[in-house]
């Protein structure tokens, strides 16, 4: 195979003007290339309205590749490199098989792992398998009744299942490529094969994680759902089984602690059992809602090309603190992420196609240990509660604050929306968001939204929504681990997201992998 970079395409082409434009930097005929594979696909946009779709390819070409490349003298061409991810073959399984404490993107491939190794893992979730939960999200969203146990952030698939799916990570880690291809194998589109910016959309991925889930049990894995693990046992320093909810006692002396950045009250059994763990930095802010046209017009010059809706990706550096926007959500919606009784936070998603009116991100401000109001490893944690608390006070519902942009800066409270007609379901309550954030958010806010105006044309637009608060963007405590990935209670195994480890779907599924792979690599 020869492997090609750097193919700039016009977005009106089509597949055969990818293929004659290999054939002329090959300097072979049309017909001698076939088993064209896209490796890569981007969009450069930074000369509008000059907008090329940017593509890497690897081709099959008749003849001696060799000579080929050496004849036609291109330098963005050459032999497709030969790099690929074996899982662990499987090994002896141990006389007590591994358990796994929760079902997101971590847990689900560690068990994937351990599956196909031979080692039969039990998963243990507290939430409910992904149709089932969906059931309860869409009541939470229509009607305001939320389910402590079957939410936004609980349940088969984790709280990447109710986003946009997005499989991006800034890491380089040679396992990307198979976990994109599990996603494939489950129900995801091709495409997320290749492209820059791959995502699979809330719909699929309701799809995904069941078809992963079943692979597993197919593998002689087990998953309970509706089964939340209470109590770590222990021995002379190690773990030697877990207690569930109902009751019952399992026998381990390995457990994966893959429970997620919302698990709050597991992270407070930790604590008061003495699992070292300490205070993260985090981001809090807000969900900002704009015009989904507008957003391409800004980015594309125009909003009728045919090119995905567009995305963005801003970072504003003051002098104590960071913006910037996470999560990025195009032709999405904000939507009620609580877990907690008379708490509200917000997050956002899309479906595969994106397809939505407006978009949205998290506009997040960094927040380090010594901005917590509250000391100890829970500190961020109890932060979060307060002005989760302050929000649902304010609307006295799960309706959630909210405030155009033109409001929030001019320091007034909104009484209603202009142009950019909030997602949020079961609804908002406009008002002041001063009064939910404090001073350290809000004044970030105010300097940052101005300047990244000026690098997005529109970002800072007075009729843009601004929707809060948005305080699940990752864990803020991390349980401590050493380089054979266990805590100092042995036998614990803290991964993911939750754990501190990962911050998105992709990270968290290659700290799952990495940490099963550790276990059996054990002597």
């Amino acid at each position: 195979m020869i492997r090609i970079r750097d193919i700039q395409l016009p977005p009106e082409h089509n597949a055969h003007q990818l293929q004659f434009e290999a054939a002329q930097l090959l300097g072979v005929s049309n017909s001698k290339i076939h088993n064209l594979k896209i490796v890569r696909r981007s969009i450069d946009a930074r000369k509008k309205p000059d907008i090329k779709v940017i593509y890497t390819i690897d081709v099959a070409v008749d003849g001696n590749e060799k000579k080929i490349l050496r004849q036609c003298g291109c330098k963005r061409a050459s032999l497709a490199p030969v790099s690929f991810y074996r899982p662990p073959k499987a090994v002896p399984a141990p006389a007590q098989r591994p358990v796994i404490v929760g079902f997101g993107p971590a847990g689900m491939f560690a068990a994937l792992i351990l599956a196909m190794a031979g080692w039969k893992p039990l998963v243990l979730e507290r939430g409910e398998d992904a149709a089932t939960r969906h059931e309860k999200v869409e009541k939470f969203f229509s009607q305001g009744q939320l389910d402590p146990r079957s939410n936004v952030q609980f349940g088969e698939g984790g709280a990447g299942t109710f986003s946009d799916g997005k499989l991006n990570t800034g890491v380089n880690n040679p396992r990307i490529g198979w976990v994109l291809e599990q996603f494939v194998k489950a129900g995801a589109r091709e495409d997320i094969l290749y492209d820059a910016k791959p995502h699979v959309g809330t719909d699929v991925l309701l799809t995904v994680v069941q078809n992963l889930r079943k692979r597993i049990l197919s593998l002689g894995g087990e998953i309970r759902f509706n089964t939340q693990v209470t109590e770590l046992c222990t021995q002379d320093g190690k773990v030697v089984g877990v207690r569930t909810e109902q009751g019952e006692t399992i026998a381990c002396d390995r457990v994966i602690l893959a429970i997620g950045h919302s698990a709050r009250d597991t992270f407070e059994t930790l604590h008061e059992m003495g699992v070292p763990m300490e205070p993260k930095p985090f981001a809090m802010g807000v969900r900002i809602e704009h015009s989904q046209r507008e957003i391409d017009k800004a980015q594309y010059g125009a909003d009728d090309l045919p090119l995905p809706p567009a995305d963005y990706k801003l970072v504003q550096h003051l002098d104590e603190e960071t913006v910037y926007t996470f999560c990025m959500c195009p032709g999405g919606s904000v939507v009620a992420a609580a877990s907690e009784p008379g708490r509200i936070a917000t997050n956002g998603m899309s479906n595969a196609d994106r397809d939505g009116d407006n978009a949205n991100a998290a506009l997040l401000v960094t927040l380090n240990p010594r901005d917590f109001p509250y000391e100890g490893s829970l500190g961020g944690m109890q932060w979060q509660r307060e002005l989760e608390q302050r929000a649902y006070d304010l609307s006295g519902s799960y309706r959630a604050p909210a405030q155009t942009v033109g409001d929030f800066l001019a320091g007034r409270p909104s009484t209603q929306g202009a142009s950019v007609v909030p997602t949020y379901r079961p609804g908002v309550t406009w008002c002041d968001l001063h009064q939910v954030l404090p001073e350290k958010i809000t004044g970030a806010l105010e300097k940052a939204l101005p300047l990244l105006d000026g690098r997005l044309q529109g970002f800072g637009n007075p009729d843009a929504v601004l929707t809060g608060p948005e305080t699940r963007s990752s864990s803020p405590v991390r349980i401590l681990r050493d380089e054979s990935r266990q805590s100092q209670l042995r036998g614990l195994y803290p991964t993911g997201e939750g754990a501190g480890y990962a911050g998105g779907i992709m990270s968290a599924a290659l700290d799952g992998i990495q940490t099963a792979e550790a276990i059996l690599s054990e002597k």
